[in-house]
């Protein structure tokens, strides 16, 4: 049985997914990151895979989400979906976005990250092993998400998420919440030279903690930890951050995870949306 110390494990109508305690507190936000449980996908996909663009059907992806939307309180037809290619742009959702990527195309590409004001629009993102990361001021009512894998956590993009939030929206990041949420752990995740070195480059990152030097030239990485020194490095207090203990590829049988499966899973999502 999946247990945490840190998350807070939900089951309704035979979908399990995680929330965060600090988002759950706030009573503002409609929040969860997914699980592989409770879905009507198959095979490797199974069973609640999010993605649309990873072969599965169209019509069971669609029925994934309205059944994750369905028991936190969304619209899925008033969702947004990013379009990840492991960058660190952050897209700003207006009412024109409504629904792309779920109901009705994309006219955007390149995006990891999404950011909105708007009371009732479901922010998107998709994970099988790199980092959740999601944001809300709870004074300005503003919320966020996006993608960071190993380029997007060397490019920052939780502090470029939360400048982004600060420049748009006059928000303070000393009222802004984060959760990072379920992905590979340190001890799971072994990294070569091409991932030390961006990462080596941000001089305020602790890099004997987030880097463990193995006798075999590569590293033990911990995308939790260096995300963390980022948004506290963009001035989030550590006290709003809510850290996962719950690793993907630890658990498969939970989580989609492309190290464990070598490519062939589905998706996860992590899905918030203002009330």
């Amino acid at each position: 049985m999946l247990a945490s110390k840190n998350l807070n494990i939900n089951e309704k109508d035979g979908v399990v997914y995680i929330t965060f305690p600090l988002f759950d507190k706030t009573n503002l936000v409609n929040h969860a990151f997914t699980t592989r449980i409770g879905g009507v996908s198959e095979g490797y996909y199974a069973s609640m895979n999010m993605s649309f663009t990873n072969g599965d059907s169209e019509r069971k992806v669609f029925e994934n989400y309205r059944r994750i939307c369905a028991v936190i309180g969304t619209d899925p037809e008033r969702a947004v979906l990013s379009q990840q290619t492991h960058t660190n742009n952050v897209r700003i959702v207006t009412e024109n976005d409504i629904g792309k990527g779920i109901v009705k195309g994309r006219d955007y590409t390149d995006v990891d990250g999404l950011i909105t004001n708007i009371s009732g629009v479901t922010l998107v993102t998709q994970y099988a092993d790199c980092t959740p990361l999601l944001f809300c001021d709870k004074v300005k009512k503003v919320i966020a998400t996006s993608h960071a894998g190993w380029r997007g956590t060397a490019s920052e993009i939780g502090r470029v998420t939360i400048e982004k939030m600060r420049d748009n929206f006059d928000c303070d990041p000393k009222d802004i919440i984060c959760a990072i949420g379920p992905s590979i752990c340190q001890g799971c995740y072994e990294v070569d030279d091409a991932v030390f070195e961006p990462l080596s480059k941000i001089p305020y990152l602790n890099k004997d903690k987030i880097f463990i030097k193995k006798d075999n030239g590569k590293y033990q990485l911990d995308l939790w930890e260096t995300n963390k020194e980022i948004l506290m490095n963009a001035g989030i207090r550590e006290g709003n951050i809510d850290v996962t203990d719950l690793c993907t590829n630890c658990h498969p049988d939970v989580f989609h995870s492309h190290r464990f499966t070598k490519g062939k899973r589905g998706n996860l999502a992590a899905l918030i949306a203002l009330k």
